[in-house]
């Protein structure tokens, strides 16, 4: 069930939108549900469904078609690194290596103490950037090096991020 929070900022989305276009707002609900839970389970995206009068499996295709939602718990900061051609080109593969083996895991896992999440990500649209990653699909950080990197984490361990 989707708590009172959710469907307050479902109700004030839908209202950039036609009556008879509630599917509209379904990015934005998947959002704010996981931004109260850390992650969105299929019986959230049953009660999005039912909420916005959507079937289910469009809202399934809508959370698992975007790398930003998250499906199973990702740490309490998820790095999201693009691996598309333009960040490839310019060294994501070297900024996955790097993150990999300084936080001890692999790509779509978490580190044993759940502060760090790792995942991949599709082009992120800052080509100029990269390579880049994003923190818990809220700050973009490019032109990534190890040195950037390290003051990242060392900022999150931290809490200054």
């Amino acid at each position: 069930m989707l708590s009172q929070q959710v469907t307050t900022l479902i109700d004030k989305e839908l209202k950039k939108y036609p009556a008879d276009q509630r599917q509209s707002a379904v990015m934005a609900a998947l959002r704010f549900v996981q931004d109260e839970k850390g992650l969105i389970t299929p019986e959230d995206m049953s009660d999005v469904a039912a909420y916005l009068g959507m079937q289910q499996m469009a809202v399934y295709e809508v959370a698992t078609f975007y790398h930003m939602y998250n499906l199973k718990p990702m740490g309490k900061h998820t790095l999201t690194v693009c691996t598309n051609l333009s960040c490839t080109l310019c060294g994501s593969g070297d900024t996955v290596s790097y993150l990999e083996k300084k936080l001890g895991i692999k790509m779509g896992e978490v580190t044993a103490d759940g502060k760090f999440g790792l995942r991949e990500g599709e082009c992120m649209g800052a080509c100029i950037d990269a390579p880049l990653l994003t923190l818990n699909n809220k700050k973009m950080c490019g032109k990534l090096t190890t040195a950037k990197i390290d003051k990242i984490l060392a900022d999150l361990e931290g809490g200054k991020a």
